[in-house]
């Protein structure tokens, strides 16, 4: 991890002609003209935000631009999942064409992940590819979703099924955009943290374990480390396996059955993505001890780190339910990877140890889930 020495935080992610930095800190949209401008050819930016976060963040980020000499044309979508579909990217592309955007200008995504996908998907297509810039305004966003180059809008068929790998030219995670972050929201962004540390950073999982309540009240030292640690992880997995041909997939821990959870509950409000993936992971590491892989121990202190911020990792207590293991393993089958009543599971040998199983069975899963639900 790259690190200045102030009390910014820098993180690049290494790809070649496509590198760029993840900055990491306070109030850095009231110097957003000062990151942008070297990328910025025309006095102007266009920026494509959600009616809540807008009323928010928008004048502060006009603010940035106006210091260096730049303006800004928004455009605002519905919040919410609904905003990622082909209508709204439509709209969103004749917004741009309509304003007469080019592709030496930029697109700056001031939003959560849905936001940012449409951003990034947007200006992958417009004329054939402008830059954008990624700006997340939640915790989940800043460690996961703003970092790494996927996006996609979802179809009637499923989510993120549309979409292309395109990196941003840069993120700035302003971690102080979080105050105003649900108590809800914060803990889905903090079980992407905790997904870092299980996938293969023990000594970060210590820590966490002595900080994490820091983490979760914004506590700002503790914040802006536990961000940059989470997108230097990314940035390094992403640096190896930018399209998700290999071991990308191990970011994918937790989300097999974080998936299939969020499917069983109709992709409501009442279990979000976060929450999904952390009673996932603790799914899979209760799985990799009944496959023998793990010790109980580390589970159990996997799943203390998670329930001792408030996040919720037994199925019979999850919001949204219940959560069949017939309806589950289904949901499982329509995983893109599946194959043959077999699907990938990202499993683990320990803390910080965790490994791709290309092949588990479901019916195995099966009566595991129905297992896990006679617990409590």
């Amino acid at each position: 991890m790259a690190e200045t020495m102030t009390e910014d935080r820098q993180v690049r992610v290494e790809l070649g002609e496509r590198s760029y930095d993840i900055l990491i800190g306070e109030n850095l949209l009231d110097r957003a003209g000062q990151f942008m401008s070297p990328l910025i050819r025309q006095p102007r930016t266009f920026v494509l935000t959600d009616e809540h976060v807008g009323k928010l963040y928008a004048e502060r980020l006009e603010a940035g631009l106006k210091t260096s000499g730049l303006s800004m044309r928004m455009h605002t979508v519905a919040p919410g999942e609904s905003s990622k579909s082909w209508e709204t990217l439509g709209h969103v592309l004749d917004w741009l064409l309509s304003e007469g955007a080019g592709r030496d200008d930029v697109l700056i995504a001031l939003g959560g992940g849905i936001v940012g996908d449409l951003a990034g998907v947007a200006a992958s297509l417009m004329k054939r590819g402008m830059k954008f810039v990624q700006v997340p305004t939640t915790l989940l966003a800043q460690v996961d979703s703003s970092v790494g180059g996927k996006t996609a809008v979802n179809a009637p068929q499923g989510k993120n099924l549309v979409g292309a790998f395109y990196q941003p030219q840069l993120v700035l995670a302003d971690t102080s955009v979080l105050q105003t972050l649900p108590q809800r929201e914060r803990l889905a962004g903090y079980a992407e943290i905790v997904k870092y540390a299980l996938i293969d950073d023990p000594a970060f999982f210590e820590w966490l374990e002595q900080n994490g309540m820091g983490v979760v009240s914004l506590e700002p030292e503790a914040l802006a480390h536990a961000v940059a640690v989470s997108c230097a992880a990314k940035a390094r997995i992403v640096a190896q396996d930018e399209t998700e041909s290999g071991v990308r997939a191990l970011l994918n821990l937790g989300h097999t059955f974080g998936h299939a959870l969020e499917a069983a509950n109709g992709f409501r409000s009442s279990l979000l993505h976060g929450e999904a993936v952390a009673a996932g992971m603790a799914l899979a590491l209760r799985y990799s001890v009944r496959q023998g892989l793990m010790d109980s121990q580390d589970a159990v202190r996997a799943t203390r780190l998670l329930e001792s911020a408030g996040l919720v990792t037994q199925l019979k207590a999850l919001p949204g339910g219940p959560y069949p293991a017939d309806t589950l393993t289904e949901a499982m089958k329509q995983d893109k990877k599946a194959r043959a009543g077999q699907v990938p599971l990202i499993l683990a040998r320990g803390l910080g140890k965790a490994f791709i199983q290309p092949d588990a069975d479901l019916s195995d899963v099966r009566e595991f889930l129905n297992a896990e639900l006679q617990q409590g």
